[in-house]
C-alpha cells in the first residue's frame, strides 16, 4: 500500500495548534521510549477505531514492534474474528418473511456479501439456510462496509456459533478468549498480529458488554480478578499509554492495582502487586474538547484536586460535563491531550514514529471520508480475512503438545 504522505501532511495541518504541538510530543515520547528499549501501550474504544482503520493500523503497529500490549472491546473482537469491514446488503425484513418484532429498529436484515465458494467453505462448519440465502440475490435493498461479522448472515452467527467453542478450548488451557481466538485470526487484526508476536490484546472489564456472545465468552473465559492482573500488568510495564476513542477506562484511571490514580493503595496494603501511572505518558485521541478544558482548569487553580480533597463532585465545581477518567488524566503531570478527528490523529502519529525509527509500514489508515479513505475500507474487505478455524484448532492442538 502506497502511503500519501501528502494527505497526511494535510491532516496534521487540519488539527488546531495545541493538538499539534501535543500529537508532536506524544511521538516525542513514543520515540524516545522504544529507542530505549521500552513500552507502548494502545487502549482503544470500537466503532470509529474500526471504521477509520486504525484497528489495522495498529495491528501493523504490532507487528513492526511499535505497540507492545493492547485493550479493546468484545465487540472490536467480534469484527475482527468477522475480518474487521466486511460488504453486507441491507433489506427490509418484510420481504425475507421475518418476524419483524425480533427484528433490529428499521426492520432491517442483513446479508454478508459471499461469493458462492465462500459460502461453500463455510458450509463445512456450519449448517446454512440455503433458502433463506437465495433470497438476497433478488431481494430489494442497498450494499454498504460496516464493522464485520455482527449483525449480517451468515458471518454474524457464526462468530457467535465459534464464540461456545473457543470458551471450550479457553477452559482446557486456561488462556483468554483474545489469545485463543487471535491464534485464527487474520494477522491483520490486532487479535491475530498479538498472537503472532506474542503481545497480549485484551479486552477491559467495562468494554466486555458487547459483541453478544463474544462478550458473554471472553467474560467465563478467564476470571475478572485475573483479567485485572492482567490488564494492570501490562500497563504497568508500559512506559506511553495511547487511548485512542475510548470511553471508559477505569483499568487506567480507577484500577484495583493501580496506586497513582486509582484505588490500589489497599491491594498494595494487603502485599499484591501493583503498578503506579506516575511518571508514564498518558496520550489521549479524542474528538471531546472538555478532556482538554478540565486539564486547563487543574492547570491553572488546581480546581479538579481541590474538589476531590474536599469531597466535592467535579460537574459542579468546574461547570463541564465530567466523564470519570478526565478526573486523573487531567490530574495526572504526563497527560497529552490530542483533540480530533481519529482518522486524521493516527496517520500522522504512526507515519512520524515509523520514520523517526526508521520503520517501513505496509499499511497505513485514513480518514474514511477522504478518496484514501474509502479505498482502504476497500482493501480491508478484500485483504484481512475471517477467523480460520482449521489454523485455531491447529495452534490450540500445538499449544496443548507443548505442554
Amino acid at each position: 500500500m502506497t502511503i500519501n504522505r501528502g494527505l497526511i501532511e494535510e491532516f496534521y495541518n487540519g488539527l488546531d495548534e495545541r493538538s499539534r504541538e501535543a500529537l508532536d510530543a506524544a511521538v516525542e515520547k513514543v520515540v524516545e521510549a522504544k529507542r530505549r528499549g521500552g513500552k507502548v501501550a494502545v487502549v482503544t474504544g470500537s466503532g470509529p477505531n474500526l471504521h477509520e482503520g486504525v484497528t489495522t493500523l495498529i495491528a501493523e503497529l504490532i507487528s513492526k514492534g511499535v505497540v507492545d500490549g493492547v485493550t479493546t472491546s468484545s465487540a472490536v473482537v467480534n469484527h475482527e474474528m468477522g475480518g474487521a469491514l466486511d460488504r453486507v446488503k441491507m433489506c427490509g425484513a418484510a420481504q425475507l418473511g421475518m418476524d419483524e418484532e425480533k427484528m433490529p429498529r428499521g426492520n432491517v436484515f442483513e446479508f454478508t456479501d459471499m461469493s458462492d465458494e465462500e459460502l461453500g467453505e463455510l458450509s463445512k462448519e456450519m449448517i446454512l439456510d440455503r433458502e433463506l440465502l437465495a433470497k438476497r440475490h433478488d431481494a430489494e435493498g442497498h450494499m454498504v462496509i460496516k464493522a464485520a461479522a455482527n449483525m449480517a448472515y451468515p458471518m454474524g452467527l457464526r462468530t457467535e456459533k465459534l464464540a461456545e467453542e473457543i470458551l471450550s478450548l479457553c477452559r482446557q488451557c486456561g488462556l483468554p478468549f483474545e489469545t485463543v481466538a487471535g491464534w485464527g485470526c487474520d494477522p491483520r487484526t490486532m487479535l491475530g498480529a498479538g498472537a503472532e508476536r506474542g503481545v497480549p490484546v485484551l479486552v477491559t472489564i467495562p468494554q466486555m458488554v458487547g459483541g453478544g456472545h463474544i462478550g458473554l465468552s471472553v467474560g467465563d473465559s478467564i476470571p475478572v480478578a485475573e483479567r485485572s492482573r492482567r490488564i494492570a500488568d501490562m500497563l504497568g510495564s508500559a512506559d506511553v499509554i495511547i487511548e485512542s476513542a475510548v470511553a471508559l477506562t477505569q483499568e487506567i484511571h480507577d484500577g484495583p492495582f493501580e496506586t497513582y490514580t486509582g484505588h490500589g493503595i489497599w491491594s498494595w496494603w494487603q502485599g499484591q502487586r501493583v503498578y503506579s501511572l506516575k511518571n508514564k505518558t498518558l496520550v489521549r485521541f479524542d474528538l471531546d474538547e472538555n478532556l482538554r478544558r478540565a486539564q486547563d482548569l487543574q492547570k491553572s487553580s488546581a480546581m479538579i484536586q481541590e474538589a476531590i480533597d474536599k469531597g466535592l463532585p467535579k460537574t459542579k465545581i468546574s461547570k463541564i460535563p465530567f466523564r470519570m477518567e478526565m478526573s486523573a488524566f487531567a490530574r495526572h503531570e504526563g497527560s497529552l491531550p490530542v483533540i480530533g478527528d481519529i482518522g486524521m490523529i493516527w496517520p500522522v502519529f504512526a507515519l512520524r514514529i515509523a520514520d523517526a525509527l526508521g520503520i517501513e509500514l505496509s499499511f497505513m489508515s485514513y480518514k474514511q471520508e477522504t478518496e484514501d479513505g474509502k479505498a482502504m475500507r476497500e482493501w480491508i474487505v478484500k485483504n484481512v480475512r475471517p477467523l480460520d478455524r482449521d489454523k485455531m484448532l491447529r495452534k490450540f492442538r500445538e499449544w496443548k503438545a507443548a505442554r
